[in-house]
C-alpha cells in the first residue's frame, strides 16, 4: 500500500522526475544503531519518540532492503513502500491533475488546494494487517468538491488515483468518492503532511483500510468502472470497509 504503518504494505511512492534519488541500502552499523534507538524510544519521552519517528522515516526512505520497516516507531506508524525510491515534491513542484470523464479538467498547485475550504476528520487509522493508530486527525479538501468543480460527465461510475511514485494506484466507486469522509489530505496530526506520510498531498478514505488512502497523490481520473488498484490486483478487497473482519463500523460523516 502506498500508506505507512497503519496501512498494509503501502506504496511509499514518490514521483518520477529529474530530482529522483536512487535508494541505497543502509549499512550494518547504522542498522544496529537504529535498533538501539528504537529500543530506547520505547522507554523515553514523547519528544525523543517524535525525533525517532522522523529519523526512521528518513532512514527508511533510503532503504530499499525494507529492514527499517521492522523497527518500532514512536508515533505508532511504520513506513511501507512498493517503490524503491520516491522523488520529493514541495509547494513549488507539486501538481495534482483531475481529468478523465469530466467537462473541466484541471491541474491544481499546492497553494490552490490550500486555498479551498478545508475539512478536518479525526478517526482511527486501521491497517488491514491488524495494527491501529487511534484518533488521528486529517485535514484537507473533500474529494467531492474537486469532482464537482470538474463536472463529472454522465456515464461515469468510478475514480482512479495515481501517485508520483510511478507505481501505486487505487480506485473508488463514484458514490464512495463523494462521501463526506473522503479527503485529499494536506495535513495529518495537526501538521503539514511529511514526505514519509505521503505529502504534500494524499488520499484519505476514513471508513476504509489504510491501503485505500494512497500516498503521494498526483492524479484523479474519473472513469466508467472501477479499476483494481495495486494491492487489489494482488488479492486485497476492492471495497475495503473497516469492520468487515474486525467488527467495526464507520458511518458517513455529516
Amino acid at each position: 500500500m502506498n500508506p505507512e504503518q497503519p496501512e498494509a504494505p503501502e506504496a511509499r511512492g514518490e514521483e518520477h522526475g529529474a530530482e529522483q534519488e536512487q535508494g541505497k541500502p543502509i549499512g550494518r552499523r547504522v542498522f544496529l544503531g537504529t535498533l538501539g534507538l528504537g529500543a530506547l524510544g520505547v522507554v523515553t519521552a514523547p519528544t525523543l519518540q517524535r525525533g525517532l519517528e522522523s529519523f526512521l522515516a528518513s532512514a527508511s526512505d533510503k532503504d530499499p532492503t525494507g529492514l527499517t520497516d521492522l523497527l518500532p516507531n514512536g508515533g505508532g506508524f511504520r513506513y511501507y513502500s512498493v517503490a524503491s525510491s520516491v522523488p520529493r515534491k514541495n509547494a513549488t513542484t507539486y501538481r495534482l491533475k483531475v481529468d478523465g470523464l469530466v467537462d473541466h479538467p484541471r491541474t491544481y498547485t499546492l497553494a490552490e488546494l490550500r486555498a479551498l475550504p478545508q475539512n478536518r476528520l479525526v478517526r482511527d487509522v486501521q491497517c488491514v494487517t491488524g495494527w491501529r493508530v487511534p484518533g488521528t486527525p486529517f485535514e484537507g479538501v473533500r474529494l467531492s468538491r474537486l469532482l464537482d468543480a470538474a463536472g463529472v460527465r454522465q456515464g461515469a461510475g468510478a475514480v482512479r488515483f495515481t501517485c508520483f511514485d510511478g507505481t501505486y494506484t487505487e480506485s473508488l466507486t463514484l458514490d464512495q468518492a463523494r462521501r463526506a469522509d473522503v479527503l485529499v489530505a494536506l495535513r495529518m496530526q495537526d501538521k503539514a503532511l511529511s514526505h514519509a506520510h505521503g505529502g504534500p498531498a494524499r488520499l484519505y478514505v476514513a471508513p476504509m483500510y489504510f491501503y485505500k488512502s494512497a500516498k503521494w497523490l498526483s492524479g484523479i481520473t474519473v472513469t466508467e468502472d472501477v479499476k483494481p488498484g495495486y494491492w487489489e490486483e494482488r488479492g486485497y478487497d476492492v471495497d475495503a470497509w473497516v469492520g468487515r473482519s474486525n467488527g467495526r463500523d464507520d458511518e458517513p460523516t455529516s
